[in-house]
């Protein structure tokens, strides 16, 4: 039953890129060269002789990923900078796995909506809305659920087994901002004064979250 739901859910994604947010494509393949220098809305084209199969392959979602950190889930993406192929065609996946009770923390994905489909386990997921609306839902092996375009969302592991999805996306390169990452842990530092004044916190408290988040 599960195989069938899938089926229907890659299916659902070939769909979904008929929306896709990217611009259209203006040749059959246009495989990313992600050595050159050049700026484009996308990756430069690699000359039509070097194009192989292998430019449109990637085997790295068949098996789970192995989560050793603090939040307990790991994102492995399927995107153009794996598939270099993807360039232009304003679609990619990830699969996420998460352990029991691991978190994908609140983040944004700027440049995609992303749909999800339950490989494995039970999650608890959300969305917040503009109107600071939370629509939220708890799945199971087989559901699926959409995450509008740039929207915070959320998703965490509710069982005592570990957890995996595959996740759809309108982009080659759908972006990921974590919003406790982005405000705590860039490079330069958001002031101090910023964050104390944003979260209603000291500075104490500020730098203790970002030592915690900074990058290693």
């Amino acid at each position: 039953m599960a195989a069938k739901v899938f089926a229907y859910f890659v299916a659902l994604v070939a769909v979904f890129s008929v929306a896709k947010s990217d611009p259209d494509l203006l040749q059959d393949i246009c495989v990313a060269d992600t050595s050159s220098g050049v700026k484009v809305n996308g990756f430069a084209c690699k000359k039509d002789a070097d194009v192989t199969e292998n430019d449109f392959f990637f085997s790295g979602l068949a098996k789970p990923a192995v989560v050793n950190n603090s939040v307990g889930s790991v994102v492995t993406g399927a995107n153009v900078e794996k598939i270099p192929g993807l360039n232009t065609l304003g679609v990619s996946l990830s699969r996420i796995d998460y352990q029991p009770g691991g978190l994908n923390p609140p983040h944004t994905h700027p440049r995609a909506t992303e749909i999800i489909f339950v490989l494995d386990g039970e999650l608890d997921v959300g969305f917040i809305t503009t109107a600071n609306k939370l629509i939220s839902k708890s799945l199971k092996k087989g559901d699926i659920f959409v995450f509008p375009k740039g929207l915070v969302h959320f998703q965490q592991n509710n069982g005592k087994e570990p957890a995996s999805v595959i996740s759809g996306f309108n982009s080659q390169l759908p972006g990921t901002q974590s919003i406790a990452v982005t405000l705590f842990g860039s490079t330069p530092a958001v002031p101090d004064h910023v964050l104390t004044k944003a979260f209603q916190i000291g500075t104490k408290e500020v730098n203790k979250i970002k030592s915690r988040l900074s990058p290693k």
